[in-house]
């Protein structure tokens, strides 16, 4: 795994064919990461944000330029007082047989704003191409605002493609049944949303998946 410092500039980077990279984006300032995938090649990627002062927007563009590609990406956004953050995610299918899967969890707090944009676009030359897309967020806080537009341009007829979006509240019913069974509210809470997130840290080696497991925890 590879972590790449993005403050506020374009990085561009190119996998080669039959390639795997794991990189991670922690705390992005802003700025753009583009990534060209060649034949072959194996993406993943996570982007988390548990910062004291997140802000800017940060883009994420991935090519998929030959055929049979792979991309993974995970975000996770850990968002409270006034902070904000924007993510866009473009993801473009322009050849055959590839697959990409994208899952984003934003958790607002306070008077924090969190913003996706998921552009997912699938070319005529992009047959065979499978591809997903979920954002799903949780507002802790009824001045906590989030903007969420997944979108698919889907030019070809032989393929496999989702996208969906859901913003909503902690369960109340879970929480009523974990206080029943001796959890304080603050405990119940925090173990729903770490649950709640523990999906977007798949891929993450042990020690990093435990390390983001600690923040989280820290600042739920």
């Amino acid at each position: 795994m590879t972590t790449l410092e993005l403050h506020n500039q374009t990085i561009e980077l190119t996998l080669g064919s039959g390639q795997s990279a794991h990189y991670l984006l922690f705390n992005p300032e802003g700025g753009k990461l583009r990534i060209c995938q060649k034949a072959g090649s194996t993406l993943l990627l996570h982007v988390i944000t548990i910062a004291p002062n997140a802000c800017g927007q940060t883009e994420i563009i991935v090519e998929q330029a030959e055929r049979d590609c792979n991309t993974q990406i995970y975000g996770l956004s850990l968002l409270k007082d006034q902070q904000e953050q924007e993510l866009v995610t473009r993801i473009w299918h322009q050849v055959g047989g590839g697959k990409s899967d994208q899952l984003l969890k934003f958790v607002l707090e306070d008077n924090a704003r969190g913003s996706f944009y998921g552009e997912l676009k699938v070319q005529p030359d992009a047959q065979k191409t499978e591809a997903h897309q979920t954002n799903r967020n949780i507002l802790l806080s009824p001045m906590a605002k989030m903007a969420t537009k997944p979108q698919l341009e889907i030019y070809a007829d032989d393929v496999k493609c989702s996208h969906g979006a859901t913003t909503g509240q902690l369960d109340t019913n879970a929480l009523f049944y974990m206080q029943q069974r001796g959890l304080s509210l603050p405990q119940a809470r925090q173990l729903l949303l770490a649950a709640f997130l523990e999906e977007t840290l798949n891929g993450l080696p042990e020690t990093e998946a435990d390390r983001f497991r600690t923040l989280i925890a820290e600042n739920l």
